[in-house]
């Protein structure tokens, strides 16, 4: 697999609250909406030798709640998985923000 091309991934904060909101009016009341890792987990697995990357798969932990498992990518777009993988995020809810502007 070749790596793609380089993006520029921003994308403004009106565009995010959309998708945000789409995706909360198609889950069940109380669904998982997100989830949040610790800085030091992400610069750990971004600052392994040869990481130019970072690609997520979305899984399921064996009571069917939501896992969200993130791997290095490596130079020609393949997954580091011999090197560190994180999951065990902190699902929103119960840990979310306060309202802000991405979540009213």
């Amino acid at each position: 697999m070749a790596l793609p091309p380089s993006r520029d991934h921003k994308i403004t904060l009106a565009d995010a609250r959309t998708l945000l909101q789409r995706h909360r009016t198609a889950v069940a009341q109380g669904a998982e909406r997100g989830g949040m890792f610790h800085a030091k987990a992400v610069r750990d697995l971004l600052a392994q030798p040869g990481v130019v990357g970072l690609r997520y798969y979305h899984g399921r932990k064996a009571d069917g709640s939501a896992a969200t498992v993130l791997v290095g990518v490596d130079a020609n777009g393949n997954d580091m998985s011999s090197g560190t993988v994180l999951e065990e995020h902190y699902p929103c809810p119960p840990f979310c923000p306060d309202p802000d502007g991405l979540n009213p």
